[in-house]
């Protein structure tokens, strides 16, 4: 049976390909030959040693079936691997796309908080200023009326209605 190997494949020894001929290949071409048989002879699998695997002893037709298997079971793995990746990523993604609408919401909040603060704060000022001011009219108002008592003793008696309380 003819073997799987290329035309052009000098480094796997094809005597076609070395230089064991003057000019190169034969006079007929040979290469439709080699690719139909390689056609014709595969099963559609991945692995071209597939054929061969019939021609070897039994110990080695199961250990090529099992390295077949395994090649099989590792692409799998692999896609299933990248299915992984690609399903994390994209969850990376939605989580990415969650926490900026949430920093946004906070932010918004945030600016609406100090807001307020700064309101609350400018009336707090404005409430210890009109205090402050209330509290010099108080004192001032009371200096006036000190001043006035202690200027008219007599009259400070009977100014007062509740003063004038007369004996029975």
């Amino acid at each position: 049976m003819l073997s799987a190997i290329s035309a052009s494949d000098a480094l796997l020894g094809n005597p076609f390909a070395s230089s064991a001929f003057d000019g190169g290949f034969p006079p007929w071409d040979c290469t439709d030959f080699f690719f139909a048989a390689i056609n014709t002879s595969s099963s559609g699998s991945d692995d071209p040693n597939e054929n061969n695997a019939k021609e070897k002893p039994g110990s080695e037709a199961v250990m090529d079936e099992r390295k077949r298997r395994r090649k099989i079971s590792n692409r799998e793995s692999a896609r299933r691997s990248r299915m992984r990746k690609q399903r994390h990523l994209e969850n990376l993604r939605n989580q990415l796309k969650a926490s900026r609408v949430e920093n946004r919401e906070l932010n918004n909040r945030l600016q609406l908080m100090v807001h307020h603060f700064n309101r609350v704060r400018t009336e707090n000022d404005w409430l210890r200023s009109e205090r402050t001011l209330l509290r010099q009219k108080l004192s001032y108002m009371t200096q006036i009326l000190l001043f006035q008592q202690l200027q008219q003793p007599s009259l400070s008696s009977s100014a007062w209605p509740c003063n004038n309380v007369t004996p029975q």
